[in-house]
C-alpha cells in the first residue's frame, strides 16, 4: 500500500541522515581531537602582523599542533572570528582541541615572562637576562640596540639605545621580537623622564643626551638616595669647570663592557691609565654614552642636581653605602687617610 510504502520510504532516509550525522559528528570528534605529541611544557606559536586564517591554520597543522587546518578554518568562518586572531606569542599545552586553541589565539591572551631589569644594567647584561628567560634571541637584541634604524626610529641622540632602556619589571611574550623588546623598554624610559622633567622634548638632543649619561654614572655611584643628588652635583662642579670626573663606574664599564673582563673587585691605579674615551681619569668632561641604564633616582639626581660646592666624594661606609663629601682636594686627602684604612688606595 502507498502510505506503508512512505512510511518505509522516510525510515530509510531517517536511518541515512542518522548514519551521515553519525558519521559527521565523528569526524568532528577526531579532528578535534588533541594532537599528540606536544611537550608537556607546551609549544609556543605567533601569530604574525598580518596572518591569514588559512596561513595560521597551515603552520598549526604542519607543526602538529591540530589535526587539521581545514576544520579550524571552517570552525572560524562558523563563528565569525575570521579577523579575530590576535598577534602575539601563545602557549599551547596538550590536551588542547582545535576549538580551544582557536579560542586561545582569538582571545588575545598570551603567554607572558615576567622579567625584571634592575638600575644600574647595561645592553649586555639585559640581553643576556632576556636570552635567558626565553624572551627574545639576546644577540639579536644586542644587535638591534646597536643598529642606526632602531636609534634612529626612537630619537635616540646616541650611537646605541645604551642608557635608554629604562630598569622596571617587564611581561614580555616568549620568543618576542628583539626590537618590539627595545620599543617597550624605551618609550617606558621616556614615559619616566616626562614625569622627572616634563620640558624635556624641549631640550636640545644634545644636552639630553648628555644628562642622560651624567644619570647612568650616577647610577653607578650612589647607594644611598639621599646622595644620588650631591653626587650629581660634584660631578656638575667638575664639568663646570673641565675637573675629570674620576669615576670609578666608568672604569668598570670600560673593564666589563669594552674589555669583556670580570667586574673588578677595586680599581687600580694601572686600571686610571687606561686608554679609552671612557677613562674618566684620564680625559676631562663626560665619557661619549650612557654606561649603564638609569632609573628614576639617578634621572632625578641628573635632571635636577643638588646646588653645592663639592668637588670630591668618597666611600666611607661599605656597609651603608653613604660617602664623605670634600670641597677641596685637601679635604678630601684627609677623608682618605681616615676613611680607607684597610681598603685598597689608587
Amino acid at each position: 500500500m502507498p502510505g506503508h510504502r512512505g512510511i518505509r520510504l522516510f525510515f530509510i532516509l531517517l536511518f541515512f541522515v542518522v548514519i551521515a550525522g553519525g558519521i559527521a559528528a565523528a569526524l568532528v570528534f577526531y579532528v578535534n581531537r588533541p594532537p599528540a605529541g606536544i611537550s608537556a611544557e607546551g609549544t609556543m606559536f605567533r601569530v604574525e602582523e598580518g596572518e591569514t586564517v588559512r596561513s595560521i591554520a597551515g603552520r598549526l597543522e604542519d607543526r602538529g599542533l591540530i589535526r587539521s587546518a581545514l576544520y579550524l578554518r571552517i570552525l572560524s568562518r562558523l563563528k565569525g572570528s575570521q579577523d579575530n586572531f590576535q598577534v602575539g606569542a601563545y602557549k599551547i599545552l596538550p590536551g588542547y582541541t582545535t576549538a580551544k586553541v582557536h579560542d586561545l589565539l582569538t582571545s588575545g591572551r598570551q603567554s607572558l615572562v615576567r622579567v625584571t631589569i634592575p638600575e644600574g644594567w647595561t645592553i649586555s647584561m639585559i640581553a643576556e637576562q632576556l636570552d635567558e628567560r626565553g624572551v627574545t634571541s639576546g644577540e639579536k637584541f644586542f644587535e638591534a640596540a646597536h643598529s642606526a634604524e632602531m636609534v634612529n626610529e626612537l630619537f635616540i641622540p646616541g650611537d646605541s639605545v645604551e642608557g635608554y632602556l629604562f630598569p622596571d619589571t617587564y611581561f614580555f611574550p616568549e620568543n618576542h621580537p628583539a626590537e618590539a623588546a627595545i620599543r617597550t623598554m624605551v618609550e617606558t624610559f621616556f614615559e619616566n623622564l616626562r614625569e622627572i622633567q616634563p620640558d624635556y622634548e624641549l631640550w636640545k638632543r644634545k644636552k639630553l643626551h648628555e644628562t642622560v649619561i651624567l644619570a647612568s654614572i650616577v647610577e653607578r655611584e650612589y647607594q644611598v638616595e639621599e646622595e644620588a643628588p650631591l653626587i650629581a652635583s660634584v660631578f656638575v662642579n667638575r664639568l663646570k669647570y673641565n675637573i675629570g670626573l674620576e669615576s670609578c663606574a666608568t672604569l668598570a664599564y670600560i673593564i666589563t663592557e669594552i674589555q669583556g673582563l670580570p667586574h673588578p673587585q677595586y680599581i687600580t691605579k694601572a686600571d686610571t691609565t687606561i686608554d679609552s674615551p671612557y677613562n674618566t681619569y684620564k680625559w676631562h668632561g663626560l665619557p661619549p654614552g650612557p654606561i649603564s641604564s638609569p632609573g628614576r633616582i639617578a634621572l632625578d639626581a641628573a635632571f635636577h642636581p643638588s646646588q653645592t660646592d663639592f668637588y670630591y666624594f668618597l666611600r666611607k661606609d661599605p656597609q651603608s653605602g653613604e660617602h664623605y663629601f670634600s670641597t677641596d682636594l685637601e679635604e678630601h686627602n684627609q677623608a682618605k687617610r681616615y676613611y680607607l684604612k684597610g681598603e685598597p688606595n689608587l
